[in-house]
């Protein structure tokens, strides 16, 4: 039997999504619209996810995205 590996992103108090095994790697799948953007994308890590849902938010408010790591 093989179990699933699946975290739960949030942002600042805001459920964005979960991340799930797949692979070597994560599928996000959105909680919320404003994290639509990053449904169903691939991520290295729970980390990397976190950091682009992240980035989403402050891009929202317009401040200036912090470095991300690619894919």
């Amino acid at each position: 039997m093989s179990s699933a590996r699946a975290y739960a992103i949030e942002v600042q108090g805001n459920s964005a999504g979960i991340v799930v095994a797949n692979a070597n790697h994560f599928i996000f799948y959105a909680a919320d619209w404003a994290f639509g953007t990053l449904d169903r994308k691939s991520f290295r890590s729970p980390a990397h996810a976190e950091r682009a849902a992240r980035d989403v938010l402050l891009r929202r408010s317009g401040e200036p995205p912090r470095q991300t790591f690619s894919n």
